[in-house]
This record gives structure tokens, C-alpha cells and sequence, in this order.
């Protein structure tokens, strides 16, 4: 009999368990439930509002419950996680790979950690606290313990009937290492070179000793830029002694890659990448309204340079008209910068070797766009308001303006760095407060200036 092809997740299905679930047809949705694989099911949840969410979560298989939550994001997971009984919750974890049963329980709150601990069975336990030990977001954090090491003296023959004597092989196993007796990494071989050799070649002549380890502090941006400069499926992890303490496979760095760009795209924004499209309204309201205060204070900051010029407004209405366009040219301007400098930390490319060399490069671009701006609005202002004196004050101000914004749009970035502020959730509020502020102080003050005097 044919095996029946899985239907990937669509919007359609998404429709078609809501409506089932509305209809309160549970048994037709459990069944649904149960032909769906893990990541699509964590996917249901997340695109399923809170009370549809616990439903669903009556109806899904409890021996589904551990891959399901490794699958979710952190805000989902976290709401799921307490519909659960500790006991649930360990039963749940039993059979998790370590760097995942670390993504779970990292963020539990302690009292419901040490529940969890307590039910769990010694060897869980002792994975859970070991996994638990290594920092946040390095490679330790995100590596798993699961692997198979090879002696250097032995010939493949035997090591394939080692193999054999194996139900199944670690998850995404593509290779085998090779370890000393103290296990420190000495080399590796793929399964598809050993399934090629001659048996009786000892695995010393057949292994690769080119090998790169990771480092177990290396961060896991810095893994994910590896892994995509070198095209890697998985790697090996090991200590400052040379000794092999874990893996990272190609699924892990497939999550960090995602996780930094939908970080990026949210942090432009000013929200949390792991904020639940479907939160409580006063959840949402509440973590937004703290942005929306800061930036609102950068506003007034901003209305306050105008404030000072009142005086000059009043009597040049022309003012009020071109006002906006300095401090808008620098802005954008300055984000360009911006993306481009905070892209290039993501992957890498900039470090304290470069920074000089960027910033006065960003510089001299902020120049060259501000004279190149300058002379084009000076002309333009100039045939449109009959003013020279207008079309020279918008002009200088443009310069002046364009000029910060490339400086600032790459000093930004590098110095929030160095203060550990993470630049992509708020070095766009800083740069537009920058660019906002200098860019009306200097169109107003030289319209004073030159205009009134």
C-alpha cells in the first residue's frame, strides 16, 4: 500500500481546523491533528488566537508535546508550557536533544524549573543541568550531546559493524568523530567516505585531520556565519583542551539565522521578535506604549529646536513650509547608513580592525551626497521661492545635516556595540533624533541668521 504525501500547511488548512473547532467537531480535529507533522502543528498553534490554543492542545498526542515545544516560539511556548503539570511538562522533555531541552527550560520560571527537575529521571536531569551550564546564545547553548566518536586504530570493518549493533543514529548524523583516549578531536570521516572505503583501511588513514572545530564560547552568530561560509551540515564543539564536548547541526543554525533576521525586522519596529501576533490586548499594549514614550520624548526633543525659533517662524512662513525636508533627507540618508552598518556586523564583516576605515568612509559619502543635495535644492528652492538667501540657508543646512547623518548612521551602531545595546532595536530612534535635532537647529539658526539680520 502507498504511503499518502502529507499536505504542506496553507492558510487553507489553517481555515479548515478553525472551522472544525468552531463546529465542535474535536474528534475530526484530533484526527487532522495527528496526521500533521510537529512543526506544522507548533505553526497551528502560533497562528491560532489563545482560547483556540488550548483547545488544540487538549487534542494533540501528549507523546507529540516535547518536539512541539521545541518548535515554538518563545512567547507561545511559554503560554503553552503553563497549561502544563510539571510532571506533564518532564514527560514531555524526556527524549529532547540537550540543546533543545536547554531552549525550554532556560526561560522557566524557578519555581516551576525545580518542579520540573524534581520529576524528572537522574540521566534527564543531569543532561538538563549540564546543557543549562553554558551561556546563553554560544555555541555550548546550542549544541547537542548526541554523537558517535571512533577510535583512531581500529579499521572500518569493525567500525561498521559498531554501527550495525545501533537501532538508528543520532539525529542528522552526516559524520563520525574521532577522538583520543582523553577524547580529544583528532579528526573526522563522513558516512559517506566510510561507506566507500576498503574494510580493512584503519579509520586513521581514511579520516580528515583538517577539521574545524568550534569553540564551546564561540556566540552563535558567529557559528551561523561559519556554517554559511563553508556550506558546513554540522560541526564539532570543543573545549580550550581540544576535547569533543557536543554538535551543532545545520537545523540549529537554520533556526539562529532565522531568529536574527525576523530579530531585524521586528527591532525596526521597536518590538520583541518573539512577540505572539495573538497576545492578550493589554499585553501588546503595555510592551508597545514603552517605545511609544521614548519616542514620543525624542519628539518633543525635536519640537523643542523649533520651539526656540518660534520667533523666526512667525515672521518667515516660508519656513514652516521647507522646515521638514532637512531633517527627512537626513533621515533617510542616515538609515541607509544604518542598515548597511548593522547588516555588516550580523555577518560579520566589521570588527575594531575596520571600524575606522568605515566611519571615515561613511563620512566622506555624507559629504559627497551633501554637497551633491546641497547644490540641487539651493537651485531648486532658489527658481521656486524667487529667494536666493532661502535656497543658500536650505542648501548649508543640507549639507550640514546629510554630513552628521553618515557620520552618525556608522558611529551609532559601532558604540552601541561596545555598550552592549542592541543597535537594531534602537539605533534608528537615536539616528532620527540625531538627524531630527541637527537638522532643524541648523536650518532654523542660519534662517535667523541670515534671514532676519
Amino acid at each position: 500500500m502507498t504511503e499518502s504525501i502529507e499536505k504542506p500547511r496553507t492558510p487553507d488548512q489553517l481555515d479548515t481546523i478553525t472551522q472544525a473547532l468552531n463546529g465542535g467537531m474535536f474528534v475530526h480535529v484530533r484526527r487532522m491533528l495527528q496526521q500533521m507533522r510537529p512543526g506544522d502543528v507548533a505553526w497551528l498553534l502560533e497562528s491560532s488566537p489563545s482560547p483556540s490554543r488550548k483547545v488544540l492542545w487538549q487534542l494533540i498526542d501528549p507523546d507529540e508535546y516535547g518536539e512541539i515545544l521545541e518548535e515554538l516560539s518563545e512567547e507561545v511556548r511559554d503560554g503553552i508550557i503553563r497549561l502544563m503539570a510539571p510532571e506533564k511538562l518532564a514527560a514531555a522533555l524526556e527524549d529532547m536533544e540537550s540543546d533543545d531541552l536547554a531552549y525550554v527550560l532556560r526561560d522557566l520560571p524557578e519555581q516551576l524549573f525545580n518542579q520540573v527537575l524534581t520529576q524528572m529521571d537522574e540521566q534527564d536531569r543531569q543532561r538538563a543541568q549540564q546543557a543549562l551550564s553554558y551561556p546563553e546564545d554560544t555555541a555550548g547553548s546550542i549544541m547537542n550531546t548526541e554523537f558517535i566518536t571512533l577510535r583512531a586504530d581500529v579499521s572500518i570493518e569493525v567500525v561498521l559493524r559498531y554501527l550495525r549493533l545501533h537501532t538508528e543514529l543520532p539525529e542528522g548524523t552526516d559524520t563520525l568523530y574521532v577522538v583520543d583516549q582523553h577524547n580529544r578531536l583528532l579528526g573526522d570521516i563522513s558516512l559517506a567516505s566510510l561507506v566507500v572505503q576498503d574494510p580493512a583501511t584503519r579509520v586513521d588513514d581514511a579520516m580528515d585531520t583538517q577539521v574545524e572545530a568550534i569553540p564551546l564560547t564561540m556566540s552563535d552568530t558567529e557559528v551561523a556565519n561559519l556554517f554559511e561560509r563553508h556550506d558546513w551540515l554540522s560541526a564539532p564543539v570543543v573545549d580550550d583542551d581540544y576535547r569533543l564536548l557536543g554538535r551543532i547541526t545545520i537545523d540549529d543554525v537554520v533556526d539562529i539565522i532565522r531568529e536574527e533576521g525576523e530579530h531585524s525586522m521586528m527591532g525596526m519596529a521597536k518590538m520583541d521578535d518573539d512577540e505572539d501576533t495573538f497576545a492578550p490586548v493589554l499585553t501588546s499594549a503595555r510592551r508597545r506604549s514603552i517605545w511609544l514614550t521614548v519616542n514620543l520624548g525624542s519628539a518633543l526633543l525635536a519640537a523643542s529646536v523649533s520651539n526656540m525659533f518660534e520667533e523666526t517662524l512667525s515672521q518667515l512662513a516660508t519656513l514652516a513650509i521647507l522646515m521638514t525636508i532637512v531633517p527627512s533627507m537626513g533621515g533617510i540618508a542616515g538609515n541607509q547608513t544604518l542598515a548597511l552598518v548593522i547588516r555588516g556586523m550580523a555577518v560579520g564583516h566589521i570588527g575594531d580592525s575596520n571600524a575606522r576605515w568605515l566611519l571615515t568612509k561613511e563620512a566622506l559619502v555624507g559629504l559627497f551626497n551633501g554637497l551633491l543635495w546641497a547644490v540641487m535644492v539651493a537651485i531648486v528652492v532658489s527658481l521656486w521661492k524667487g529667494s536666493w538667501e532661502i535656497g543658500l540657508v536650505l542648501a548649508t543646512a543640507m549639507f550640514i545635516n546629510l554630513s552628521v547623518a553618515g557620520l552618525a548612521g556608522a558611529a551609532i551602531p559601532l558604540v552601541m556595540r561596545k555598550l552592549n545595546i542592541d543597535p537594531a532595536l534602537a539605533g534608528s530612534m537615536a539616528l532620527t533624533t540625531i538627524t531630527d535635532i541637527v537638522g532643524l537647529f541648523s536650518f532654523l539658526g542660519l534662517s535667523t541668521l541670515i534671514l532676519l539680520h
